[in-house]
């Protein structure tokens, strides 16, 4: 990296560093400074005010006292995002246990192996979940906890099924005279601590559990408290599209806006574009948090069709009123976010380049970040007044970031990360820890960037194959491959992204087919069949919605890994 860039990052990391202070103390303030406000709504369901809030946690506290779980121990969460999930996530972090945040979309097998290897005493599940799950299969839990009314599903402990039992006389014992601001007392937590475990995916060959510590949730949570809340109001409505089992929803959409006070309201089903665009005109939200898939699909499916006339291309070109017509059209586009967004922000992928371009043309407050679960996620962001078209930001507080390249202005290179944000390293997985964790703390992302003179770094390029669903979740393509390599015909493959949609590239294994007399009608036949058969074993996000033959073998590295970029 050249001086002036290694100047400017570390700058950036010394100016904005001070001292850990307790992530917990954040959510005991938020709590009783906002006492009787709304905190936690389900989208057309129940509300939850900061001292409901308050008294769930504390109750969930006892049940855990109770039950024998200590400080440390290991807590699963797999639900859709609801109101009882965020509360049952604070309520394990307040208590000084591990959360285990896991994705509700992952089939059994996987819930299985991340419930198994994090070792996890009790498990926290979503309606849909509970009926899936054989509790069998993960014989060191002690319970499964059901959300929303926290019910015991299962308990293999005496002491759970009399906690439970005797939940609200043990409550009613303890503040016999009503419970108040007061008598909250969480958790002291320390930097260095394990606070989450994050799998980056849920199969046992690929699964790594990223252990972040509470300097890490609280570097994120003092950057966005500074960053974005000093540009939105306290009691602001905030609409959670995001999964909250990944971190970048759990950080920005979630952590954030609950300590910064605001309403925050939860979907609590698949969030198609339809179902969130009903929301933001309902709720109205300060700030929109997503993934380029959701901004792209709202633009093209509710504004587009309405400005690609000619009438509009005949104003958009005269000189001297095309300014009132892209004002107005950018209050067109606000009004689709509804109506009240300070700004946009997407992340976890590019946003697609015309719809970028559109946006800034009508000057609409448009941004992004970058980062990755390793970082809890933050690692650059800007404010939109400080968006340059193409990047993904500058280098947020508490962190150092540099271009593993000669000329970073010019030529890609890895992007590197140290700091507050950084995490411990992966579960249980000493030799992934130390090919990401280098000896001088960098964590090397896979990412390729260049980095401008003024900080703002532009993705070139991603190392790791990493996909990202429409909807926000991570899809690795070395998974489905795996499995897709095992089943009849199939010599070898390639998962790509066409779009929103997975599609599996296969080389079939041609002397088979040919020794059983198929024909490539046979062959299509038979690859259907594997898609079918596949998908039943993933995840919706995870779906192929085609299988293509390839007629040669795909090209390989020396390595014989194939060379995936030919085929995006």
């Amino acid at each position: 990296m050249c001086r002036k860039r290694y100047i400017f990052a570390q700058k950036l990391y010394n100016c904005a560093m001070k001292t850990f202070s307790s992530f917990n103390k954040y959510i005991e303030k938020s709590i009783i400074d906002n006492w009787n406000q709304d905190a936690l709504t389900d989208y057309k369901g129940i509300t939850l005010q900061y001292h409901d809030v308050a008294r769930k946690i504390e109750k969930l506290h006892i049940l855990f006292e109770h039950s024998g779980v200590k400080p440390g121990d290991k807590i699963g969460l797999c639900g859709r995002n609801s109101a009882h999930w965020a509360v049952a996530f604070f309520a394990t972090l307040t208590y000084g246990a591990v959360a285990v945040p896991i994705q509700n979309e992952f089939k059994p097998e996987q819930i299985y192996n991340i419930v198994n290897h994090s070792e996890s005493k009790l498990l926290f599940v979503g309606d849909y979940v509970a009926k899936e799950i054989n509790p069998a299969e993960m014989p060191t839990l002690e319970g499964i906890v059901n959300l929303p009314d926290y019910s015991l599903m299962l308990s293999r402990s005496e002491k759970l099924t009399y906690a439970r039992e005797h939940l609200n006389e043990i409550f009613g014992r303890r503040f016999p005279r009503a419970f108040r601001s007061e008598d909250i007392n969480y958790h002291a937590d320390e930097a260095e601590e394990l606070a989450i475990i994050n799998y980056t995916s849920g199969t046992t060959g690929f699964s790594k559990g990223v252990m972040l510590p509470y300097r890490a949730i609280w570097g994120n949570l003092d950057f966005c408290l500074d960053a974005i809340g000093t540009r939105i109001k306290q009691g602001s409505s905030v609409l959670s599209i995001l999964p909250m089992a990944h971190m970048y929803g759990m950080a920005v959409e979630f952590i954030f806006p609950f300590v910064h006070g605001c309403h925050l309201f939860f979907l609590t089903r698949l969030p198609s574009p339809a179902v969130i665009a009903q929301a933001f005109a309902d709720i109205h939200p300060a700030i929109v948090i997503s993934v380029p898939l959701v901004v792209e699909k709202i633009i093209r499916k509710m504004v587009f069709p309405k400005i690609q006339n000619n009438k509009v291309r005949l104003l958009w070109n005269m000189p001297v009123i095309n300014k009132k017509v892209k004002e107005r059209i950018c209050q067109m586009v606000m009004q689709a976010f509804g109506g009240n967004a300070y700004e946009v922000v997407t992340g976890g992928a590019a946003l697609n380049q015309e719809i970028e371009a559109f946006l800034k043309s009508i000057d609409f407050p448009l941004t992004s970040g970058y980062g990755a679960t390793e970082c809890a996620p933050l690692i650059t962001f800007s404010d939109y007044h400080d968006f340059q078209p193409g990047s993904c930001g500058t280098p947020v507080s508490h962190m150092e970031v540099k271009i593993l390249s000669a000329d970073p202005e010019n030529i890609p290179g890895e992007i590197v990360a140290r700091g507050t944000n950084v995490m411990l390293g992966y579960y249980k997985n000493e030799e992934a820890t130390r090919e990401a964790l280098d000896t001088e703390g960098w964590y090397h992302t896979g990412d390729l960037a260049t980095m401008s003179a003024d900080g703002h770094v532009f993705i070139r390029g991603r190392i790791k194959n990493m996909l990202l669903g429409a909807n926000g979740q991570n899809v690795y393509p070395e998974e489905i491959e795996d499995k897709l390599n095992s089943m009849a015909l199939v010599s070898e493959s390639l998962i790509v992204q066409r779009g929103d949609k997975l599609v599996g590239l296969v080389f079939p294994d041609f002397d088979e087919a040919q020794s059983m007399g198929f024909n490539e009608s046979d062959i299509e036949s038979v690859m259907e069949q594997n898609r079918k058969e596949l998908n039943e074993q993933l995840p919706p996000f995870c779906h192929l919605s085609a299988i293509q033959l390839q007629r040669e073998e795909f090209q390989k590295t020396p390595k014989k890994s194939i060379k995936r970029y030919l085929y995006k």
